[in-house]
């Protein structure tokens, strides 16, 4: 929970810098765990995806800014994110650089989250 609130509350919007591959998957796994707490809500109280809407405008810039650092780590820029665009062989191409272990050392990016 500790990388999931890293993400949210100390680097919302924060699109410098690197982040690991830990931070990149806790904020994941947290994210898929709430959005399907919010699903579950919205079902019992029949709010048909009013609080799920919201908690996913909530987390679309941290979602975004954590997957740009993540790529910032393995030396790509944030832009190769719209690789996904591209159908079925862009998505996947995506979560292999975000499964590939980071550049060691320094990057154009700044020094490894690991050494920290």
């Amino acid at each position: 929970m500790e990388w999931y609130l890293r993400v949210v509350k100390d680097n919302y919007a924060n699109f410098k810098g690197r982040a690991r591959r830990k931070e990149y998957w806790m904020f994941v796994l947290f994210n898929i765990l709430f959005a399907t707490v919010a699903l579950i809500i919205d079902f019992v109280l029949g709010t048909y995806l009013l609080v799920y809407g919201l908690y996913l405008l909530a987390v679309i810039i941290p979602g975004i800014a954590v997957t740009v650092r993540r790529l910032h780590d393995v030396g790509k820029s944030g832009w190769w994110y719209f690789i996904a665009l591209i159908p079925f062989i862009g998505a996947i191409w995506l979560l292999v650089l975000l499964c590939t272990d980071g550049n060691p050392g320094e990057n154009n990016y700044g020094s490894s989250p690991k050494a920290a």
